[in-house]
């Protein structure tokens, strides 16, 4: 199976379902197929199999790919630190609200 490397899309794991319909766009048949192959093998997202199968469906009924190279699109910047909050900016710790029922919030430290 074909490695995110190897694939036609670069960085193609961490594409959002906009920039993914846009990219594939300029696909032909045979590295659509490639990119479908790997989805199906692997996360196999509904979303995105969709729009990967109704653009195949589109290049089999004579689309033509859109010029452009996906080699060159930016990359995409993904957060593998996690969230940026700090313990010195995170709310207090206490009581959830309850929310929609009114006098049955506890008084959050107050007498």
């Amino acid at each position: 199976m074909a490695q995110s490397e190897e694939l036609p899309l670069p960085d193609y794991d961490q594409l959002s379902l906009g920039d993914l319909q846009h990219r594939i766009r300029s696909l032909d048949e045979d590295a659509l197929r490639a990119v479908l192959v790997h989805e199906c093998g692997h996360a196999a997202r509904v979303p995105v199999l969709e729009i990967l199968e109704a653009r195949l469906r589109e290049l089999e009924g004579g689309a033509a790919p859109s010029p452009g190279d996906p080699q060159r699109a930016p990359r995409v910047e993904s957060n593998p630190g996690g969230s940026p909050v700090q313990q010195s900016t995170a709310a207090q710790a206490g009581s959830p609200l309850r929310h929609g029922v009114a006098y049955q919030t506890p008084k959050q430290g107050k007498p």
